[in-house]
């Protein structure tokens, strides 16, 4: 198989069993809940946030065990999962025991995926799951808070640098957004690095309101002297996942390169070009085991559908792009 033609899943979570330990150990949020069922057996749930639905999300091996999701992947024919830890991450620890835990975490995560199979590409043979982060770094996943002002604090900006310098993929991802807010927490943590300028001093989704974010920038001269490009250019050096559920959404995209404010007709193919597949799994499983997963059928199904998007640039969303990005060659 040709790494172009792989499908890569690069939005695909794992509670780690030492992880899921902590949880269980805990009675506030973050927590696992365990409960026994009247016929005895153990109905597990997983609270993430305060007033979580019907009693929180029900989990089970999927969450944590390697061979599940090599399972899933089969059924759906993925070939590479970037596995990265799931939300709410270690936030809620004090810093100190964070960052100790945070370290057994890694070691545990590289285990998972290092001892793990391989799929053939081309003469060669690459893992099948990687992991964010490891011996086999690719990136890191990172919430919106920072340390609590926001991921355009300054006090990040050592955090930045050794990002910059390690050439590391930041994956943000949410998960303070209640009541459907995720997708507009990580737009205003987008759109905050801009303004601030992180990503002119360590350069290296919201084409709805790119013009609109550089026409303001436009007009205050705090921020317009503060940034050495339009605030278009920044959004076009962003990657977006695919785990939209529709081709409209995925066709908005594009990629912005010029400072003028008068566009050109949209080209679809250069927007298909920042945008990976990902399944958000173990989160939102089909009712019956024997289903295939929405997450990784519509999504899918999505990409398939958009117009605009030659056969390269859908079979580039659906791996291509990723086996770039993460050099999973």
């Amino acid at each position: 198989m040709s790494a172009s033609r792989l499908l890569v899943d690069v939005h695909t979570h794992v509670y780690l069993p030492r992880y899921a330990s902590l949880l269980r150990s805990r009675s506030s949020v973050p927590f696992i809940r365990s409960n026994t069922r009247p016929d005895g057996t153990s109905d597990e749930r997983l609270l993430i946030l305060d007033h979580e639905p019907s009693g929180g999300r029900p989990v089970g091996s999927q969450y944590w065990d390697r061979e599940e999701k090599l399972k899933f992947m089969d059924k759906h024919g993925i070939d590479v999962s970037v596995v990265s830890t799931a939300n709410p991450w270690l936030d809620f620890l004090p810093a100190s025991q964070a960052q100790t835990l945070a370290s057994k975490l890694n070691h545990d995560l590289e285990e998972y995926c290092s001892t793990g199979p391989t799929v053939s590409v081309s003469s060669n043979s690459i893992k099948r799951l990687y992991d964010i982060p490891s011996a086999h770094l690719r990136g890191l996943i990172m919430g919106t808070r920072g340390v609590g002002n926001g991921l355009d604090d300054e006090a990040l900006d050592p955090v930045w640098e050794a990002i910059e310098k390690a050439g590391l993929v930041v994956f943000l991802h949410p998960h303070y957004g209640k009541n459907n807010g995720f997708p507009f927490e990580t737009t205003i943590a987008a759109t905050r690095l801009i303004l601030s300028g992180v990503f002119d001093r360590f350069p290296g989704a919201l084409p709805a309101l790119s013009s609109r974010l550089a026409s303001c920038i436009d007009h205050d001269p705090v921020v317009a002297s503060r940034l050495k490009h339009d605030a278009r250019y920044y959004l076009g050096k962003l990657y977006l996942d695919a785990v939209s559920y529709g081709p409209e959404e995925l066709g908005f995209t594009k990629r912005y390169e010029s400072h003028s404010n008068v566009s050109p007709p949209p080209d679809r193919s250069l927007g298909s070009k920042r945008m990976l597949f990902g399944t958000d799994h173990p989160f939102f499983p089909p009712l019956k085991d024997t289903d295939k997963w929405k997450s990784v059928v519509e999504n899918l199904e999505a990409i398939d559908a958009v117009q605009g998007w030659s056969q390269a640039d859908k079979d580039g969303v659906k791996g291509g792009n990723a086996v770039e990005l993460f050099n999973l060659k």
